[in-house]
C-alpha cells in the first residue's frame, strides 16, 4: 500500500523523508520495548499459574476462572502485549 504524505511547506524530500524514518525508528524503539515489558510480565503469571497467556485469556473469557486480582493484572499485560506487538509488526513493516 503506498501511502501520500502532503508536505505544506518547502522542505526538500529527503530532510522530510529522514525526520519521518527518525521518528519511525523511534517509534519502533519504544514498541519493543514495551513489548518486552509486557512479555516479562505475562511469563511471570504463566510461570505462576502454569498455562500459557492465550489458554489463560480462553479460559478468562469463557468464565473459567475466578476474579482474583492477578487475572486483572495479567488479562492488562496480555492485552498490551498483544497491541504493542501489533504495533511493532506495522511499524516493522513500512519502507520509505
Amino acid at each position: 500500500m503506498a501511502i501520500a504524505i502532503d508536505i505544506t511547506k518547502e522542505y526538500p524530500a529527503q530532510e522530510v523523508s529522514s525526520v519521518i524514518k527518525s521518528a519511525l525508528t523511534r517509534d519502533a524503539s519504544i514498541a519493543s520495548y514495551k513489548e518486552k515489558r509486557y512479555m516479562g510480565i505475562c511469563k511471570r503469571f504463566e510461570k505462576k499459574y502454569g498455562m500459557g497467556s492465550d489458554e489463560f485469556m480462553d479460559k478468562l473469557e469463557s468464565g473459567m476462572l475466578d476474579d482474583r486480582d492477578d487475572y486483572f493484572d495479567w488479562f492488562a499485560a496480555k492485552r498490551g502485549l498483544d497491541i504493542w506487538s501489533r504495533r511493532l509488526r506495522i511499524l516493522s513493516g513500512v519502507n520509505l
